[in-house]
């Protein structure tokens, strides 16, 4: 096939973008796991899917890298079609698994060189790549130590590590820090930008922390199999509404009169003081505070609340991500029955 396929990629060649999914699905017997997932990731870009547990985000996972055979639907991934070129898919991306992936009894060394020689590279480039990626992940001091003895950020940054032997132009990371302390998150974060600043790799993540979708250039809500928005994070929170301006006054009730007649404000009145709704809240601030000192009146404190990523998930699935969990008798997992996905000796 010759120029645009049915993804809106171009066949053999990924061009501006790394993934190009269109329809995507994936039925299990009773579950709907995912249900018509389109999407376009560019080159380079550092990519997320934000989404409660349960909510297709693995099994999207393992159909964009091969690993899971659509239902229906289509997708092209580092320039190859997932169906009709597996192999070529692996070949082109890096998988760091939810679960540990390494050997907690041998070395750090040991580990990324067996891993390598299982991707097809020679012994002398499986040490020349394992040594290469130990300096990468700053690692290298850390080289004849077993694994069970790192810390856990340092475990999944050798995991990183492993993911990139092969030099891959995409790295799926599938929750990558879940059950770490926040010192070991931030690590595996900081890491990750110097990775996509140094090399250009495409990154596409998942997870359920909102703090952690804010590091991405742009991001896909997904609920429930669908993706029901995508965008930038600040246009997603742009896109939902105002800002809010708390302020606490020596006289709210007289506030609150200058408020709707000079600036035209719609106030509202709680026993914290006045909140009001407003567009680009920061700019906003010094032209409220300049209009209650011209009729003097002093200003004790003064809030801006911008939305959240969970006001987003909010507002598209009426309920926070932050207090959910999967929905009964739905599945967020690659293998599901078992009849698509292959062993890790499958994956290379």
């Amino acid at each position: 096939m010759t120029g645009a396929d049915r993804t809106g990629c171009h066949a053999g060649d990924p061009g501006p973008y790394a993934i190009c999914a269109h329809d995507l699905s994936k039925h299990y017997p009773g579950t709907e796991a995912v249900r018509g997932v389109d999407l376009h990731v560019r080159a380079g870009e550092t990519f997320a899917f934000l989404g409660p547990n349960g909510a297709g985000k693995t099994t999207t996972i393992a159909m964009l890298c091969a690993l899971a055979r659509p239902t229906s639907g289509h997708a092209r991934v580092a320039g190859a079609d997932i169906r009709t070129q597996p192999q070529q898919v692996r070949r082109g991306v890096g998988l760091l698994f939810q679960h540990s992936a390494v050997d907690p009894d041998l070395s750090a060394e040991r580990n990324l060189y067996l891993h390598a020689r299982l991707y097809g590279l020679s012994r002398a480039r499986a040490h020349t790549r394992s040594a290469a990626l130990l300096e990468l992940t700053g690692l290298t001091d850390r080289r004849r130590d077993r694994v069970r003895t790192l810390s856990g950020g340092l475990r999944r940054r050798l995991e990183i590590a492993r993911a990139l032997l092969h030099e891959p132009g995409v790295l799926f990371l599938d929750e990558p820090t879940v059950g770490l302390d926040p010192h070991a998150r931030v690590q595996v974060w900081d890491h990750l930008a110097r990775l996509r600043a140094d090399r250009r790799t495409t990154v596409f993540v998942t997870t359920h922390y909102l703090d952690e979708a804010e590091h991405c250039d742009r991001l896909a809500i997904l609920d429930r199999g669908r993706v029901v928005a995508h965008g930038t994070p600040a246009a997603l929170k742009a896109a939902i509404g105002d800002d809010h301006v708390r302020v606490r006054t020596a006289d709210d009730a007289a506030a609150a009169v200058v408020l709707r007649q000079d600036l035209a404000l719609r106030p509202a009145t709680g026993p914290s003081g006045l909140t009001v709704a407003v567009a680009a809240g920061a700019q906003q601030v010094p032209r409220l505070c300049a209009a209650l000192a011209a009729r003097d009146i002093r200003v004790h404190a003064i809030t801006l609340t911008e939305p959240t990523l969970d006001d987003v998930f909010f507002h598209h699935t009426g309920r926070l991500i932050t207090h959910t969990g999967p929905p009964p008798g739905h599945a967020d997992t690659a293998s599901g029955d078992g009849h698509d996905t292959p062993g890790a000796g499958d994956c290379r």
